[in-house]
């Protein structure tokens, strides 16, 4: 039995890829901090398929200590997709952020995903079918006002996946590495980055998708050959991509 393992499953986009991911027959693992959205989540996947494997893990991966706990407790199970969909944002000025809250989105949005990358490539890099993908945002492709911490790591996420997706294939390894980049998308994201009991998009924000739509974005990314998918900030157009930053391979004469 394969697994595709999804961080920040709870809600969002994290929650309908997994829904996706069960429409498409994958056993998953899914975690987050809220054991009982988790919950609600396995009821849901066996409402579609009742012979699928859901594992429920949860952890806090702004540890890193409970990161290496969490992907420690992975050994037993034969990993194929490896989605890193946790993280958050942050809307302030610089010098007036929240500095334990940015700690905290600091160690999530890079820490936990360079760790769980990294331990995911160590160990499935030659295996045929495997692929990572990782969560980032349009806002890690384009500076966004009164965001520009959250948007740094999400250019974070951005070099860092592509840089790996274009490292794996020099070495003609097995593994794709690919980013996922939504723009604005109906999901918890705006009422945790603006520190509110509850926002609403319609009325509020003049485009966004679902978190629905996009999970069929990741599924159509997981489908391609492309490196990026990335959201068009203008059109809203979903548009799959070859890496976007410049990459120097010493190897190359």
């Amino acid at each position: 039995m394969k697994y595709t393992v999804i961080t920040g499953a709870s809600s969002g986009i994290g929650y309908e890829s997994a829904l996706a991911f069960a429409a498409r027959g994958k056993n998953l693992i899914i975690t987050a901090r809220r054991e009982d959205e988790l919950q609600k989540l396995k009821s849901e996947v066996q409402s579609i398929n009742a012979d699928l494997d859901v594992v429920i893990r949860t952890a806090d991966l702004s540890s890193s200590e409970e990161v290496h706990q969490f992907y420690e407790g992975l050994k037993d199970y034969e990993l194929e997709t490896f989605i890193n969909n946790a993280g958050f944002g942050n809307f302030a000025a610089v010098g007036e952020q929240n500095l334990n809250k940015i700690q905290t989105m600091l160690h999530l949005n890079i820490e936990a995903l360079t760790i769980l990358s990294s331990l995911f490539a160590g160990d499935y890099s030659d295996k045929e079918g495997t692929q990572l993908i990782n969560v980032s945002s349009g806002g890690g492709y384009t500076i966004v006002a009164d965001a520009v911490t959250y948007c740094a790591t999400k250019f974070y996420v951005s070099a860092f996946t592509e840089g790996l997706a274009q490292e794996l294939k020099s070495k003609g390894a097995l593994m794709q590495a690919k980013v996922l980049a939504p723009a604005a998308t109906e999901t918890e994201f705006a009422k945790r980055s603006m520190d509110l009991d509850s926002f609403e998009y319609e009325g509020a924000v003049q485009k966004f998708h679902t978190a629905k739509e996009m999970a069929g974005f990741m599924l159509d990314l997981y489908d391609s050959e492309k490196t990026v998918g990335l959201v068009n900030g203008e059109t809203y157009d979903f548009e799959l991509k070859d890496p976007v930053y410049p990459y120097a391979d010493r190897n190359r004469r």
